[in-house]
């Protein structure tokens, strides 16, 4: 009997601790996906290998403010030996003017100085602002001395001020942003209304070859069409909207639906075969999505032209490493689609739109008519229709990202290189029309392998890698280092490390938009190679050669150091998300611009048709 109840007492027990167990685990769950970084449309899986962190907050909170402490030392030397020149040559103090002699570092640096609350700094930077005439320097020493190269004076003057005045509010910075955009519309003086290289902003004449890059013809949308929206001048909107028709009405089937690097200025359309991720065309492509999310996913054909966009990049030029199995971008060129299997610091800006695309859209082919497609763009789409292209956008993010970070790992300096080239796996046998036509693995090849196989385990491509660093006996025997180099999966094309942000800019979109606290982690990583090898006594240098450690330091420091590199990694380590993904945007310099909706008047105004449903 005894035994009876006790054995009745011990199931009651059990029952209870289960139940309670069990609900303990609903709330730990709860609380786990409730909690953390601000996201889109909801929290995404990301590889088991790499979740988890035992950083505490307040070790977080201490090294956003080292970020800061950097920023107040790099922007510090930038202000005792620099100003009102361009940028700082941090190792012997000199200055350079190679961005029209108005002071870029500090246009570039005003955000970021909101961002940080460096209040003093912004403060003596604003009279700075007022007073520049906005006419080249004679002292310029680009190659178009009193021309104002229209791009890069767009994202860093144009952007920084944008950006400042929407987060400060501070009616000069609108002014002046105002007295730019106005100064730099004669660039848009082309038959075509892409804008041409340069602009001398003193008399209006421009400058430049009558072939466009088109990184630098496509990459004003998002900078004017808010400067038309916080000034309310149609002329502004006009200028971005001319450059958005062109690209709307450009016909690039015959290239899968992606726009090339070269074009004319005199016709609007394409004059090369080349596609590319990287230089010369980067940004235009980061715009489509970009506009879409400024606008509050208002311009349905920015998304159209993303989506056809980024589904030939996901199909022809994604590739596999045959070491390590890395995912990286390339360059290919029609109508072959041949690879050059060539992979950029500066492409990896692109895991970053990835997963930002990913976050804040459910991504789906629905938006493009099949009916509509040449046969390169059909040959895309019949391959992704089997896949959630949300969840491959992610895939394709998060394996691009940790190849990136792996550049950086994989140095003894802790830096990454400028450029590689990767060393493909051999590619799948022809399989009919959509045979692999070109060297090497395709990544969407070896996706379909792994779909009609059962989807084994990780995606190809996805999931952890360790780094493969070279000793010191390998630095200097070239036997080792060529077996070592093998183990990598590429080898080095440049070895200099410029104090680019993409990597960087992926890590934190990465950390934002899936909580995994890994990517925090790798951030560190970096600007801890960062104090190590760059730091100077009035600034930071960029680095000659990644191989090595302390690595030679070159006497350049470019103002998207402060303008990017050390704006997200302030962001990424900071313990509030101070700019969240569904209510700001940034440009391509890292400014962020405010998500808007346009009003029936503002429609009126500018000849904004109503948005289709």
């Amino acid at each position: 009997m005894l035994t009876s109840v006790r054995d009745t007492l011990m199931r009651r027990v059990t029952q209870r601790q289960l139940i309670y167990a069990a609900v303990v685990f609903f709330v730990i769950c709860t609380l786990y996906f409730a909690a953390g970084p601000s996201r889109g449309t909801g929290r995404w899986d990301v590889s088991p290998s790499l979740l988890g962190s035992d950083t505490p907050p307040e070790v977080w909170k201490a090294r956003a403010e080292q970020v800061k402490q950097a920023f107040r030392h790099a922007y510090g030397g930038y202000e005792r030996h620099a100003i009102p020149h361009d940028e700082l040559r941090p190792l012997t103090n000199l200055t350079k003017d190679n961005f029209n002699g108005w002071g870029v570092t500090l246009f570039d640096s005003l955000d970021t100085m909101i961002l940080m609350g460096l209040n003093d700094e912004f403060a003596r930077a604003l009279p700075i602002v007022e007073q520049a005439d906005f006419i080249p320097s004679p002292h310029v020493t680009n190659s178009h001395r009193g021309y104002a190269p229209f791009f890069e004076t767009v994202i860093r003057y144009l952007g920084g001020l944008l950006s400042a005045y929407a987060l400060s509010r501070e009616p000069l910075l609108l002014q002046r942003a105002d007295d730019l955009g106005r100064l730099l519309s004669p660039a848009f003086n082309t038959p075509s209304g892409f804008p041409a290289f340069g602009v001398n902003t003193a008399n209006g004449e421009t400058v430049g070859p009558t072939v466009g890059i088109l990184a630098e013809i496509a990459s004003c949308q998002m900078e004017y069409t808010y400067l038309a929206l916080a000034t309310g001048k149609k002329a502004h909107f006009d200028k971005a909207e001319g450059v958005m028709n062109n690209l709307r009405r450009a016909n690039v089937s015959t290239r899968g639906g992606m726009f090339p690097r070269r074009w004319s200025l005199q016709s609007g359309r394409p004059t090369d075969d080349v596609l590319s991720v990287g230089a010369a065309a980067d940004s235009a492509h980061e715009y489509l999505l970009k506009m879409y999310l400024m606008t509050a996913q208002s311009d349905k054909s920015s998304y159209e032209m993303y989506i056809r966009t980024t589904n030939h990049i996901l199909t022809n030029l994604m590739y596999l490493t045959d070491a390590r199995e890395l995912l990286y971008v390339t360059d290919v060129a029609t109508p072959t689609f041949s690879p050059s299997h060539r992979f950029e610091h500066l492409s990896c800006f692109l895991p970053g739109l990835l997963a930002l695309g990913a976050d804040q859209l459910d991504l789906s082919l629905d938006v493009l008519d099949p009916r509509t497609l040449g046969d390169e763009e059909r040959r895309s789409y019949e391959l992704l229709k089997h896949y959630d292209l949300r969840q491959l956008h992610r895939w394709a993010a998060e394996g691009l990202t940790t190849a990136c970070y792996l550049m950086y790992a994989d140095q003894p300096s802790g830096l990454a290189p400028d450029e590689v080239q990767m060393q493909p796996a051999p590619g799948f046998p022809p399989r009919g029309r959509q045979r692999n036509r070109v060297g090497g693995k395709r990544w969407i090849d070896a996706m379909e392998e792994w779909r009609k196989y059962g989807r084994r385990g990780a995606p190809p491509g996805v999931g952890d890698r360790r780094p493969v660093q070279f000793t010191d006996q390998e630095q200097k025997n070239m036997k080792l280092r060529s077996a070592r180099t093998n183990e990598r999966g590429y080898s080095l094309k440049r070895t200099d490390y410029l104090l680019r942000p993409e990597t960087l800019e992926s890590i934190y979109l990465m950390y934002r938009t899936t909580g995994d606290p890994v990517w925090r982690e790798r951030g560190w990583q970096i600007f801890e190679a960062l104090e190590r090898e760059c730091k100077t006594p009035s600034g930071y240098a960029s680095i000659e050669n990644v191989l090595r450690s302390p690595a030679p330091q070159a006497d350049d420091m470019p103002s998207y150091f402060l303008a990017e590199t050390l704006k997200y990694l302030y962001l990424m380590f900071h313990e509030r998300d101070l700019v969240p993904l569904d209510r700001w945007v940034f440009n391509t310099e890292a400014h962020p611009l405010p998500v808007f909706t346009w009003s029936a008047w503002e429609r009126s105004k500018f000849g904004i048709p109503e948005p289709s449903s």
